[in-house]
């Protein structure tokens, strides 16, 4: 018999960790793996808008599934307390963060010069390049309090700082792909 996707265990504020121990939904832990959970159905949605214009966006579409991936991973090793499961559980390679600055330094030669600061917009997939820059922001700021509270590795932090850059740059790549300008911030 299919088990029902509702357990009805969460109901009083509590889940469980990679491992079994319970704990608060307020718990710093989830706040981490959930943002990179947000950040991966965001990159998802993303994903989307470029499939739509596969000979303009495609060059980010592979990258993008690795990321997907190497979230997943991340957002599962940040649900474990144990270092003893974790090093049973898919790792988060080091090898995506040489990846995204290959990505960026080749992107940037292509752009234009920053001479003021660019609103998030032009096209929707620059829009939501820039909604999971912001995610990933976010799912950093809470990974860096989960480090100095529970002594974390850093290479989450090395991963999703690394990772926000790439998403501020892929923004611009996209607009200059799509024929679309930035939009300038006019103060």
């Amino acid at each position: 018999m299919k088990a029902k996707i509702y357990t009805k265990l969460g109901d009083k504020g509590q889940t469980s960790l990679v491992g079994g121990t319970r704990v608060s939904k307020s718990d710093p832990r989830l706040s981490a793996y959930g943002t990179v959970d947000e950040l991966n159905s965001a990159l998802g949605l993303l994903v989307a808008f470029a499939d739509e214009s596969p000979s303009q966006l495609g060059f980010c579409l592979t990258r993008l599934s690795e990321i997907q991936h190497t979230l997943f991973n991340l957002g599962s090793q940040l649900a474990c307390e144990s270092q003893e499961l974790k090093e049973k559980m898919p790792a988060v390679s080091a090898d995506l963060i040489v990846h995204l600055e290959t990505d960026m330094d080749a992107w940037d030669k292509d752009l234009k010069e920053l001479k003021n600061f660019i609103l998030p917009g032009g096209s929707k997939a620059s829009a939501q390049a820039h909604i999971c820059r912001t995610l990933c922001r976010r799912a950093e700021r809470e990974a860096v309090a989960l480090t100095k509270a529970e002594n974390e590795n850093l290479s989450s932090i090395i991963l999703l700082n690394r990772l926000s850059d790439w998403m501020f740059v892929l923004a611009r790549r996209i607009n200059l792909a799509l024929g679309v300008p930035d939009v300038i911030w006019k103060p």
